[in-house]
């Protein structure tokens, strides 16, 4: 197996999982470069790994002075766009976490600039990549419930605190909750249908998720600290939760959002998310109703199900979660799928043009929040 010299411009939590290895004989491939601004914590983080490694400050001298087969962009959100264009400049492939834009202005960049790329892009999105959306792709595909004429998906996040205790809950940075969670669910459902959305009204709210502590305070310095169920030290302790009060006036984000989506055949899909539910609560996962059957699935039970109108039969399927990585065994899938795209063995499967389809639809579902309006799906 080739082995492919990667260079990574932002190594944090999320990339750091994603490729947890600085070199991997099982994938074939090699980190060679590191530009990110926190240098110090990461070669201390890799210890004896980081002499492996090649570590640069700004991503524009990583790239001028690396031989790199691919690059693998996981920065914080605002920054995305730029560190892709980057990237496109040099038509080399290229890993981009997702949302790949927060503002329209980016948006049309980043198309602008993909347009005269030849880079292959893998956008990270994992969910498609999963076992239970491929059984859901071929189902679906297959006629057994129908045409699909109607779509009920959701999202309850068990772990949304993380949201607002991190440098998450600048929206400044994050551009809001459509575009952190349901851009994956708004690119799973677009790949399942195989339509383009072409209308959306939105709605979000903030109901939990805000109060009267003060800007900047901290859990560690809060009086409550002890009882607050959303205190960082009292609750168990996950990757990126954060040390601020979620119940501080400068915390951002809403903590619920719908969106009604209409596709070109007419037909409609209605999308729920919310971040304050736990434990058995947490679900996500969509049914997808035809004239013949209805088709479920939801990534926490690890199980898809077919019922069938006509006649008295339900169809299940279960998924061995224990053998799956990341998102649902999403992650695994979209590492190779990059790897191969650097080879020239394969084709992106999520590719920019599903990227950009997804942050538009996100925006969109912003502006009509904050609008009272339908918003058109279009450039």
């Amino acid at each position: 197996m080739t082995m492919v010299k990667l260079g990574i411009i932002g190594y944090g939590l999320r990339i750091h999982d994603v490729f947890p290895d600085i070199e991997s004989a099982e994938r074939g491939y090699r980190i060679a470069a590191i530009a990110d601004p926190n240098l110090g914590a990461l070669r201390e983080e890799l210890g004896e790994r980081a002499k492996q490694v090649q570590f640069f400050a700004e991503a524009e001298t990583m790239l001028a002075h690396c031989e790199l087969d691919g690059v693998v962009i996981g920065t914080r959100c605002n920054l995305h766009t730029e560190m892709a264009l980057k990237v496109l400049r040099r038509d080399l492939p290229l890993y981009l976490e997702k949302p790949v834009a927060t503002t329209y202005e980016d948006l049309a960049r980043l198309r602008a600039g993909y347009a005269a790329s030849r880079s292959e892009v893998v956008v990270s999105f994992p969910l498609r990549n999963t076992p239970l959306v491929r059984l859901a792709k071929e189902i679906v595909d297959s006629g057994k419930i129908g045409t699909v004429e109607h779509v009920q998906a959701v999202n309850n996040v068990p772990y949304g605190g993380v949201y607002y205790h991190s440098w998450y809950r600048d929206e400044r940075i994050t551009g809001g909750l459509f575009l952190q969670k349901a851009t994956h669910d708004f690119d799973y459902l677009n790949h399942l249908l195989g339509m383009r959305p072409v209308a959306v009204c939105a709605m979000k709210s903030k109901q939990v998720f805000k109060g009267t502590k003060p800007a900047g305070l901290k859990c560690a310095d809060c009086e409550e600290n002890r009882t607050c169920e959303e205190s960082a030290l009292k609750a168990k302790p996950g990757p990126g939760r954060g040390e601020y009060c979620c119940f501080a006036v400068d915390t951002g984000n809403e903590d619920a959002g719908s969106a009604l989506l209409r596709y070109e055949s007419g037909m409609h899909a209605s999308y729920s998310q919310n971040f304050f539910a736990r434990r058995g609560a947490a679900r996500r996962g969509a049914r997808l109703l035809g004239y013949k059957g209805t088709l479920e699935f939801d990534w926490y039970a690890s199980e898809l199900k077919v019922h069938m109108h006509h006649e008295a039969r339900v169809e299940s399927h279960a998924i061995d979660a224990s053998a799956l990585d990341g998102h649902g065994g999403g992650d695994g899938a979209l590492v190779d799928n990059f790897l191969e795209t650097i080879r020239g063995r394969e084709r992106s499967r999520t590719t920019l043009d599903d990227g950009l389809l997804s942050a538009l639809l996100c925006l969109k579902a912003n502006e009509s929040a904050e609008t009272s309006r339908f918003c058109q799906v279009a450039w």
